[in-house]
């Protein structure tokens, strides 16, 4: 359905927004099916005016279950020749063996042109094609669609070959058979169709829909089927929402030993939810149920168990070197490549992501049996695949790989909304601001999803210049207790320069990215009498950190701290250093704000300010000095001596030089003279 979103737009924007006007909030989110036909409010390309067996055979392309020339040439009593000397060839292509409209938003008035009538004799004109080819699901599919009634033997094939579809892995295929079962099927048969509907549409992504299908299930359906409805439905309710539905596993358990390993899959399935959202007692729990049910059940699945064990262990930050390694599937594949990743080999980490995980051609998930490739599971390897770029330092190609899962996949899903994360600090290193792709991906996201917006504007006004406001948002976001992400995103701490505390790496990390953290704390904390010492020995470090865009951060740290200590030429060397990294990196924001810097340093190296344009410097020695220290040093810089800055503030002059001496001393400076040089450098390189 993206595809033909994405065929479908037109390029006008007025268009685009029409047809979204169209569509309900779900389907806008991605969280529901689009139409069919997509509805189109501009385009007409005068099928009305049409013969009827031109518009017949525009129906019939349109109606058809997949888009081969002979079936649909059968139902519409055509041959090739004919429909090329038709009234209706301008709007068709045909190639190699298909048959589909040159414009796809055209469908929308093609059914709108067609009576009822004219719909059922065309669904039933590829029924009676799709019987003599042997198409069971797509004779089935067009008789159910041509009935104006109910009609259960209709229903059970439908539901049949649902389910062969899904064991196929056609899961768009299989939402479809499915969602008509539904239609024509009463009692448990309906209920069958439900548990498949609802597992096909979570898959997809469309998780208003997977709720819709699941929620009627319970508590009426025969257990077996809530069995395999209870993990899809609260995960449907959790992508939804935001929140993993409180729910104790005991009070749902099944109580028959042959639903053992569905229950176990079900169970999973909410582990790793809870887990992803950080509630790591919840997800023990739910584990719980799986070892249990392993235990029980006749051929025990150990792969499941441990796949499960090794990815809810490394969401909590039990990182294991080559944990899970061995375990089958997409859910084992990533959880391989996130342990590899963490121990320390990023490139490891990525060969087992694009190897799928699957050791062999008839090998299965454990978890999601015949739904490796559905959308949902392709999302989580996507996001993972850019999540490892970042950590390794491709800043440009980690974009553009995560650009184009957006496009077909629901990226917003995997790991409570870790693609949205990436895409907006992506956005940021790449373009300095939040495009398109990042800000609709945000709303997408349900509110209890919370996303460090503070961190966001910090990187923005840092990388545009504004230090002022990067400090004054980074401050408020520890002052909120610093929330870090589970995994480790980039973000802008360099502007928290000493904070108290330092920094707490998030949960999910590469080693590197601990130490190129611990790097920039360390030049921030470096003294004037042994800067040059510990310039060089910081700059060793930093040489050994294998992603160019962490080490172009603390290259240009290095830069801003030695001009801050008077050292020009280290401070030119640096910034040039960190330029050229983070375009390596293809991080171009960065890029960019470096050799803002490093001209301004070429240009005005010398240039000294009044106090009162020394607003970046004062928003810096606020992380350091209190309120009055900073009062007392801003007037001491501007020239103005102790008396009168006693009168201004109605202290005493004991006072004022009390303050004074405090500020020194965190400041590291000896005297006004170095007060004063301090305050303008810092003016100048931040």
């Amino acid at each position: 359905m993206a595809a033909q979103l994405a065929a479908s737009l037109p390029e006008d924007v007025d268009a685009v927004l029409a047809v979204a006007a169209r569509l309900t909030p779900e389907q806008r989110r991605g969280l529901s099916r689009l139409p069919w036909p997509l509805p189109s409010a501009t385009v007409r390309a005068g099928i009305r005016g049409l013969a009827s067996r031109d518009r017949l055979l525009l129906l019939t392309v349109v109606l058809a279950l997949e888009e081969e020339l002979e079936p649909i040439l059968g139902a519409a009593g055509r041959s090739v020749e004919e429909v090329r000397a038709s009234a209706a060839a301008p709007h068709l292509t045909i190639h190699a063996g298909s048959i589909r409209l040159t414009d796809p938003r055209a469908a929308a008035e093609v059914y709108e042109a067609a009576s009822a009538a004219e719909v059922v004799l065309v669904h039933r004109r590829l029924a009676d094609v799709a019987v003599a080819r042997g198409d069971r699901s797509g004779a089935a599919w067009h008789r159910a669609r041509s009935c104006a009634v109910r009609d259960r033997r209709a229903a059970v094939l439908l539901t049949a070959c649902a389910r062969h579809a899904s064991d196929e892995g056609l899961i768009e295929r299989a939402l479809l058979l499915a969602g008509e079962a539904a239609a024509h099927a009463t009692g448990a048969l309906a209920d069958e169709a439900r548990v498949l509907a609802g597992c096909m549409a979570l898959a997809c992504g469309h998780a208003a829909d997977a709720e819709a299908w699941l929620s009627g299930l319970f508590p009426g359906a025969a257990e077996h089927r809530r069995t395999r409805a209870v993990g899809p439905y609260l995960a449907a309710r959790t992508i939804r929402h935001g929140l993993v539905p409180a729910v104790d596993p005991r009070r749902v358990v099944p109580g028959s030993a042959t639903d053992a390993t569905v229950w176990a899959r079900s169970a999973g399935l909410v582990a790793i939810l809870c887990a992803e959202h950080g509630d790591r007692v919840a997800a023990r729990r739910w584990l719980a149920q799986v070892r249990h049910m392993n235990s029980h059940a006749a051929g025990a699945d150990g792969p499941l168990h441990d796949a499960l064990e090794g990815l809810c262990g490394l969401l909590a930050g039990d990182i294991v070197a080559g944990g899970t390694a061995g375990d089958p599937g997409v859910l084992g594949g990533v959880s391989a490549a996130l342990h590899a990743a963490c121990a320390g080999d990023i490139d490891a980490g990525l060969r087992l992501l694009r190897s799928g995980g699957l050791r062999g051609e008839g090998e299965v998930d454990p978890l999601f049996p015949g739904f490796e490739s559905s959308p949902v599971l392709r999302a989580y390897r996507a996001v993972t695949e850019v999540l490892l770029l970042v950590w390794r330092g491709d800043i440009g190609h980690a974009r553009e790989v995560l650009r184009r899962a957006a496009v077909e996949l629901p990226v917003a899903i995997p790991f409570a909304g870790l693609g949205v994360v990436l895409a907006r600090r992506l956005d940021l290193a790449v373009l300095g601001v939040l495009g398109p792709i990042a800000r609709a991906l945000t709303d997408v996201l349900p509110r209890a999803v919370a996303l460090d917006v503070l961190v966001d504007r910090a990187v923005e006004a840092y990388l545009d210049g504004s230090f002022e406001a990067a400090v004054g948002a980074m401050g408020l976001w520890r002052d909120r207790g610093a929330p870090q992400p589970l995994f480790a995103v980039p973000g802008v701490d360099e502007v928290l320069l000493c904070s108290s505390g330092g920094h707490r790496p998030a949960t999910v990390h590469p080693p590197e990215s601990e130490l190129a953290a611990a790097l920039r704390q360390a030049v921030v904390g470096t003294s004037g009498g042994t800067w040059r010492t510990d310039q060089e020995t910081l700059r060793v470090a930093a040489s050994r950190l294998r992603s160019p865009f962490a080490r172009g951060r603390v290259e240009a740290l290095l830069g801003v701290r030695s001009g801050l200590h008077g050292d020009a030429a280290s401070a030119h060397g640096h910034l040039a250093h960190a330029e050229r990294l983070f375009e390596v990196a293809g991080a171009r924001a960065w890029e960019r704000a470096m050799r803002r810097r490093r001209e301004r340093l070429e240009e005005s190296m010398s240039a000294a300010e009044g106090s009162d344009g020394l607003r970046g410097c004062r928003s810096a020695w606020a992380q350091r000095l209190t309120p009055r220290e900073l009062e007392v040093a801003m007037h001491a810089v501007g020239g103005t001596a102790n008396r009168a800055i006693a009168e201004r503030l109605s202290v005493s002059v004991r006072t004022v030089e009390v303050h004074l001496g405090r500020a020194f001393v965190k400041l590291d400076v000896r005297n006004r003279v170095e007060l004063t040089v301090l305050a303008h450098r810092t003016e100048q390189f931040l």
